[in-house]
């Protein structure tokens, strides 16, 4: 595996290091923990190949994103650090870990600060095709980073939520 890293991972819940999650836990909390641990996503048993395939090439995807152009300067706020090119975030304290999907987020809003990005674009980079339905996943995914990183949560103040017809997040720097 060291000579030829694979592109994702399926793991039993319990495991280090873990991608994606493949469970007959249904509850709230240990699907939370798995995802706080490091999981990419999580699939409770029994799945069908339906919904596995979706989620792994969505994996995948997330993993090939396009590297950052050499020089790029970090984001910096009052409060972290985005170092697009070493792909960590820091805080007063040290480095904040984020979970695949969150950190595909926060890279995207962080690329192109003070513009929209919808939901609708959000779902498709990163869960893919066909993943509309997944706001779930989306609002969740966008509350962790902000209760890592903001000082105060409640309301934002970097990521901040647009309702409306353009329903989507934009990043004020």
């Amino acid at each position: 595996m060291a000579a030829h890293p694979p592109d994702v991972m399926i793991l039993g819940l319990g495991l280090p290091d873990t991608d994606v999650v493949l469970s007959a836990r249904r509850a709230s909390g240990e699907k939370t923990a798995a995802l706080d641990a490091g999981a990419d996503d999580h699939v409770t048993e029994p799945f069908s190949m339906n919904e596995l395939l979706p989620r792994l090439r969505a994996a995948v995807r997330r993993g090939r994103t396009a590297p950052t152009a050499p020089g790029t300067t970090p984001a910096e706020t009052g409060d972290f650090t985005v170092d697009l090119t070493a792909k960590k975030v820091r805080r007063v304290g040290g480095d904040v870990r984020l979970p695949p999907a969150e950190w595909h987020l926060l890279e995207i809003l962080v690329t192109h600060p003070g513009r929209l990005s919808t939901q609708k674009h959000l779902l498709h980079e990163v869960w893919g095709e066909g993943a509309e339905s997944r706001t779930n996943h989306l609002r969740v995914d966008m509350t962790q980073p902000r209760r890592k990183l903001e000082a105060d949560p409640s309301p934002p103040r970097y990521s901040v939520t647009e309702p409306g017809m353009g329903m989507g997040y934009r990043f004020e720097g």
